[in-house]
């Protein structure tokens, strides 16, 4: 029987480089897909990722599984930081440290287009703030947080199929709020 992720964590805190290496070969793709989805940026997540396992190896002797599996654990980290990228990046822009917004092709962004994503996401708060206090915890949890419905069924204390309704009703009223237009806004002003 092999030892379990936990139990090479475990080893990994002791200062054994095998373990670590089937740590990193076991988690390494669910980490980097949880940074991704925060920062949308491949380049950035694999840095970032980087950053997840070397703090994983330098704290591997204060994992405690009691407290939960080394999976959510890597996971924590890994959204922790991805968070982190995304304040610093911002205050940096805040600060003027960076160039203004340019898209994927490097040219700047219209006006246009920064008022539209702004509206997404404002159009995004009002509907998460919309939402049920489990349904939108459980939406930011297995949407920025990379957790697995399993996982927030744990972390929640409640049956898997709890969890499963909060998604779908939760992401049903999503959709619907998104569709609305925001309150004071006219929707074809921008295409005028």
């Amino acid at each position: 029987m092999q030892p379990s992720l936990e139990r090479h964590l475990e080893l990994a805190g002791t200062g054994d480089v095998r373990a670590f290496a089937t740590v990193f070969d076991l988690t390494s793709t669910r980490v980097l897909g949880t940074i991704l989805r925060v920062l949308l940026d491949r380049a950035q997540a694999e840095e970032v990722a980087q950053d997840v396992f070397v703090e994983a190896w330098r704290s591997a002797g204060r994992f405690d599984p009691a407290r939960g599996s080394a999976t959510s654990w890597l996971l924590r980290i890994a959204h922790a930081r991805a968070v982190d990228r995304v304040r610093a990046t911002q205050a940096q822009r805040d600060r003027g440290l960076l160039p203004a917004a340019r898209d994927s092709a490097g040219s700047e962004v219209s006006v246009q287009e920064q008022v539209e994503r702004s509206g997404d996401a404002a159009r995004v708060r009002e509907a998460l703030a919309q939402l049920s206090d489990v349904q939108r915890e459980a939406i930011v949890l297995a949407c920025f947080g990379g957790m697995t419905q399993t996982e927030i069924a744990e972390h929640q204390g409640v049956p898997l199929d709890t969890v499963q309704a909060h998604l779908r009703d939760g992401m049903r009223r999503l959709r619907r709020a998104s569709a609305a237009p925001l309150p004071g806004r006219d929707p074809g002003a921008l295409s005028a």
